[in-house]
């Protein structure tokens, strides 16, 4: 068998250059890519018969696939009772889905008091 023999300080050295290899292949890397950033699409949250169960539906108006959040806030027939939602999911372009439901939790939901929705690429 022979024996490995290393010469001593060169691991250091090697490892620091990997370093620095790295980190500019990390800042040019970084320095091409663009942000991603949220577009508002059209949503509709709506209360469904019963005023239990509110059906959370949006649509992808941009030209390709995206990732999609919708956040709707009822009030109910209880003081301060506002149940609220926020679904996220991929959305294929140009579709309209049902991104989830909201159950009122007992309470009957009286009207839509705040929501948004946005997709990004």
């Amino acid at each position: 068998m022979r024996r490995c023999e290393r010469r001593p300080g060169n691991d250091l050295g090697r490892l620091m250059r990997l370093h620095l290899k790295g980190l500019w292949l990390a800042l040019l890397v970084g320095l091409q890519m663009t942000p991603a950033s949220a577009e508002s699409v059209p949503f509709n949250c709506v209360i469904l018969p019963g005023n239990d169960l509110a059906s959370i539906m949006m649509t992808n108006s941009l030209a390709s696939d995206a990732s999609c959040t919708v956040t709707c806030k009822f009030s109910t027939t209880k003081y301060n009772n506002n149940p609220q939602i926020t679904c996220t999911k991929p959305v294929p372009a140009g579709k309209e889905v049902e991104m989830c439901q909201l159950t009122s939790g007992g309470d009957k939901m009286v009207k839509l008091t705040d929501g948004h929705a946005e997709c990004i690429k």
